[in-house]
């Protein structure tokens, strides 16, 4: 229990983590058809546009396995006072915002981009951390 409180800022940022990619993709399992049609129409215009399934699916993964790793990194974090599983996570975390940022880009969703900005920051700060 003594590891809680001297990795405090790491846990709370990987808790933010786990919430954006977790909730993220259990919307896109969930709502499958949804996020499918609204990216089709979204990458209409660019060189995306007869892959989008597949790249919803990877997008899907990426997610996934970021909020996962970063799961398992709190508990390591806590009980081991480790910091190897949070470390991948947060990498996986700034893979997977890096992946949408490239999109929105592509898109020209520049407001879109800036969004991905947001919490592209926080992810960087959370590498920065682990790696002390």
């Amino acid at each position: 229990m003594e590891y809680l409180f001297d990795n405090a800022t790491e846990i709370l940022l990987l808790l933010f983590l786990i919430i954006t990619f977790l909730q993220s993709g259990i919307d896109k399992v969930f709502d499958w058809a949804g996020n499918l049609a609204w990216l089709k129409g979204h990458f209409a215009d660019t060189p995306f546009k007869n892959i989008v399934p597949l790249l919803l699916g990877v997008v899907l993964l990426s997610e996934v396995i970021a909020g996962t790793l970063c799961a398992i990194g709190i508990y390591q974090l806590v009980i081991q006072g480790k910091g190897t599983m949070a470390l991948y996570g947060a990498i996986m975390s700034c893979v997977s915002l890096l992946m949408l940022l490239f999109g929105q880009r592509l898109a020209k969703d520049y407001e879109g981009a800036k969004t991905i900005a947001v919490y592209f920051v926080p992810a960087v700060f959370l590498v920065f951390l682990l790696q002390q």
